[in-house]
Formats: C-alpha cells, structure tokens, sequence
C-alpha cells in the first residue's frame, strides 16, 4: 500500500530575497515603498539565479515590488523557466512612516515602545503570506517553486518557524538568499535557512 507521504508529495518552497537597491546600500527603510534594483543587485540576481540551476525548479513566482519582479526575470532567465507569475501575497511588510529613513533616522525618530503610524505588524504578515504560500503550494504538488520576496517577509517566517530563535543578532538575511520550505498534508515548514554573518556596519533595517 502506498504511504500517505508518498500519495501527498512535498512541494518545495524556496523564498529569495532580492537583489540589492540603492536603499538598501544607503540602508533606508524600504516595506512597499518601490525601489528598483541597482547595478551590484542584477549581478547578485543573475549569481543567484546561475547558483540554482543546480537544482531542478517548476515555477518561479514574484513579488509585485519592481525589486524583487526584475530578481525574478533575471533569475528564470538563468533557469530556462517561463516569466515568473506575480502575487500580491508576497510584497515587503508595510513600514508605514518608517519608509526612507536610515536605521539612525528610524531610532531618532520612533525609538524602541514608540509606535509607528502605518507599520505592519507582523502577525498581519503572517496572515497574508502564509496563506498565499499555501495557496501556490496546493496548486503546485510535488514541485519546487521559487518565490521572490523580500528581507522582511523571510525575517517574519524564520521567527514564526522558530519560536524567534533565528536570525540571530549576528545573522542577515542576504541579498540573493535562498530559504528552504516544504509543504505537505497541508502543513509548512522551514528545512533550511541560509544565513550570513553580519559586518560591524550592517544595521537590522538593511534586511529590507
């Protein structure tokens, strides 16, 4: 008799976080506000996209934000796949009136307790991604997608899928990171997180 596993196949998930912008050089604040891709973010792209190609994919799927759209054409250029779906589902956390400011700005200007008028909490992340995530997955059985999103989405994810364990303090999530998860009998969940340490200037707002 053939297990439930094997009549229910594993549909890979792997979230990408985009390509660098000149925010994030500059390391602003971005959420949804809609910064293009600089020059040293198509080349990570396409680093990215020739890095995958040693695994087999189905279905590459974007973000709407014009970052992580261009991420994903430059890396389904590099795999040979379609032109990459878009779903809404996807796009950055909200940062209301944090949106532009430098992490110094963002401290000055809202410190630690101090709310921030249009921010996203992330639980209202969670409320969206998850279950777009699974909607692309029961679509999709058995396949191995690539979704193209963004710092804040990733970083909302790895706390919700550890009890808040990772990223730690030390760790980033890259421009061009690759995150890993498998979705089966209706249940998500993270089997590997691709980390990197951070440099003494890297601020946690440059995840965006």
């Amino acid at each position: 008799m053939m297990s439930p596993s094997a009549r229910h196949p594993a549909t890979t998930l792997s979230i990408v976080r985009h390509g660098q912008t000149e925010w994030n050089r500059q390391q602003r604040i971005q959420g949804s506000t809609d910064i293009p891709l600089n020059s040293i973010g198509r080349a990570q792209a396409a680093e990215t996209g020739v890095r995958l190609r040693e695994r087999e994919w189905d279905l590459v799927v974007s973000s709407p934000l014009v970052r992580a759209e261009e991420t994903a054409r430059i890396i389904a250029g590099e795999l040979g796949l379609p032109r990459p779906r878009v779903d809404d589902g996807f796009t950055e956390r909200h940062h209301g009136d944090m949106e532009g400011l430098t992490f110094a700005e963002r401290q000055k200007r809202f410190p630690d307790g101090v709310s921030v008028p249009g921010l996203e909490t992330r639980q209202q992340v969670l409320d969206r991604v998850l279950p777009a995530l699974a909607r692309l997955a029961e679509g999709s059985e058995g396949q191995s997608i690539l979704v193209i999103s963004h710092g804040g989405i990733i970083g909302t994810l790895l706390r919700h899928f550890t009890s808040g364990e990772r990223p730690r303090h030390n760790e980033i999530i890259a421009n061009g990171s690759v995150h890993d998860f498998a979705f089966r009998n209706g249940r998500l969940e993270l089997t590997y997180f691709e980390a990197t340490l951070r440099a003494v200037n890297e601020s946690f707002d440059v995840l965006r």
